[in-house]
């Protein structure tokens, strides 16, 4: 990030709060914004971090599944990791008008998150048999009153949730009920009924994977879904306007919901989300971050057009394509799918990683997290990157190493044939963004704060050559006696978990529960989060 731009950020995030230190107790604390950051000094710089590709997990290619299956989420409950998705087939007919084929909510299990097994569930039948995965077809979404959307399941940690509830997501509604978000119960995941016989939020669009949680730090549910900054038209006729954007609200029971708000950004830049993917992180649990999709059209056609052909490209249309688009792989296909509606050829997506600490307010990364990355089939083209809901930890396949952060995003989605995959990609552990720092070195300096806890750890990697060092200031920016930079020893390494130490001693007991700052010296060294603890 840009030295003048993090300035800029720090001065308007420095004043408000500078009376009252901020508390952080115990809890992991990352670099993903600059809420705890008062300076930086030097050639250090706030750096995001890109997922690393790693195997293909799964090929969607049962005949229940197809090319178009899509809004995967993943997370681990208890030993295993459970996995929910969306499959359907898409084909262009021969007058090249879209057929979308029935759609499936589907799921599937993982003792490990890399190798993953459809169970046979016997729930629902497909061409003759009930040996396939399906937790629920169309027939039995008709019979709820839902359509089989994006479902987002979630495990709910909510102290007052049933046991038959312990498992929940919101689907859309169907016609003629208004559009909106319709809430779903189950007790093992797997058997699903509804909650309501209306939409609980009718205020959005919807058509995208649409977000319910339980916030165990602020005890309530959140949700997250998709809107246009110029308001759509809840009627027959779908007629969205502005730019795709996310809403967020409130509840304490899933029915009744409040604060109502459009997320916000610090970015001043005008970005087209699909997807939100936002959750709390299992590491820092006050801590959301998000996942969106951004949709970016690289030849400027109407972004908000129904697939109605008021848009389509002729060959001379995509004759007058940038060179670049024409360069990407799958031109065939991407100039088949324009002729349905030019976005369709002209569109890429990609994913993009934010962060927040009230739900409402969020720090957004414009450069791409999850780019489409090396010009192979199936990633340049519109409807691909969707990473799936939530980061899960994972084991290291390399002897020894500490666990990591897997990943899932889709590629190959909706192209004239079957075989669309989901690839895993791996983080290190708050690994999203670090504090770096060049040979040259840099300091940085946080705002005041009290803590709770004996010892301090940080997450950090240095080369062979780098180093880290902390220095505890008082209230006042006074290096606290045997605390100063001078007393530290020097850290280098690489780990997730390292204990920093002094020359008197490592515990820091006497200053829990008193106003401080650490300051921060790195050279050729990355740091990703610190915590205070017992």
């Amino acid at each position: 990030m840009n030295l003048q731009i993090i300035a800029a950020l720090l001065t308007l995030s420095a004043v408000a709060g500078a009376a009252v230190p901020i508390d952080v107790g115990s809890r992991r604390e990352l670099f993903t914004d600059a809420a705890l950051i008062e300076r930086i000094d030097g050639e250090l710089e706030l750096r995001l971090h890109h997922p690393t590709p790693r195997e293909i997990v799964m090929e969607h290619n049962e005949p229940w599944e197809g090319n178009n299956t899509t809004y995967h989420c993943v997370f681990k409950d208890g030993d295993i990791y459970r996995m929910f998705y969306v499959g359907r087939h898409s084909t262009f007919t021969e007058k090249r008008q879209l057929n979308i084929g029935p759609s499936s909510f589907c799921y599937a299990e993982s003792d490990d998150g890399i190798h993953w097994r459809k169970p046979n569930l016997g729930l629902c039948e497909f061409q003759g048999s009930k040996a396939n995965n399906i937790l629920m077809d169309e027939t039995a979404a008709v019979q709820h009153n839902v359509r089989l959307g994006a479902p987002a399941v979630f495990r709910d940690d909510n102290p007052q949730a049933t046991p038959d509830a312990r498992y929940k997501t919101f689907m859309q509604s169907q016609r003629p009920l208004p559009l909106g978000m319709m809430p779903m119960k189950s007790p093992d995941g797997i058997h699903w009924s509804p909650m309501s016989d209306k939409p609980v939020i009718t205020d959005g669009a919807f058509d995208s994977m649409n977000l319910v949680f339980w916030d165990s730090e602020r005890g309530e549910y959140r949700a997250f879904w998709r809107y246009f900054t110029g308001g759509t038209t809840n009627a027959k006729e779908w007629k969205p306007a502005g730019v795709r954007a996310v809403r967020t609200a409130t509840s304490k029971d899933l029915f009744h919901w409040e604060a109502q708000a459009d997320v916000k950004y610090q970015s001043s830049l005008e970005t087209e989300l699909y997807e939100n993917g936002i959750h709390p992180y299992h590491r820092a649990p006050h801590l959301l971050i998000g996942l969106p999709v951004r949709y970016v059209d690289r030849a400027g056609a109407p972004s908000t057009t129904s697939p109605d052909g008021s848009d389509q490209a002729g060959p001379d249309r995509v004759r007058n394509w940038p060179a670049s688009l024409r360069a990407l792989p799958d031109f065939e296909q991407r100039q088949a799918r324009s002729a349905l509606s030019e976005r369709y050829g002209t569109a890429i997506t990609e994913g993009l990683f934010m962060s927040s600490r009230d739900g409402v307010n969020f720090h957004r990364w414009d450069e791409g997290f999850l780019r489409p990355g090396p010009e192979r089939p199936g990633t340049w083209n519109y409807g691909q990157q969707f990473v799936g809901w939530h980061s899960v930890e994972t084991a290291s396949a390399l002897e020894g190493a500490p666990n990591e952060l897997s990943l899932y995003a889709t590629e190959g989605v909706w192209l004239e044939k079957k075989g669309k995959a989901l690839r895993r990609y791996t983080l290190r552990l708050d690994g999203f963004v670090s504090a770096h720092a060049s040979a040259k070195g840099g300091e940085l300096l946080t705002k005041r704060f009290v803590f709770s806890g004996s010892r301090l750890s940080v997450n950090f990697a240095t080369s062979a050559a780098g180093s880290l060092r902390v220095e505890i200031q008082d209230a006042d920016g006074i290096p606290v006696p045997g605390c100063a930079l001078a007393d530290c020893h020097e850290v280098f390494g690489d780990a997730i978990d390292r204990v920093v130490s002094w020359k008197s001693e490592t515990s820091v007991t006497s200053l829990s529960g008193k106003p401080v700052r650490l300051r921060f010296a790195l050279q050729d060294a990355d740091l990703y989060s610190f915590q205070f603890s017992d």
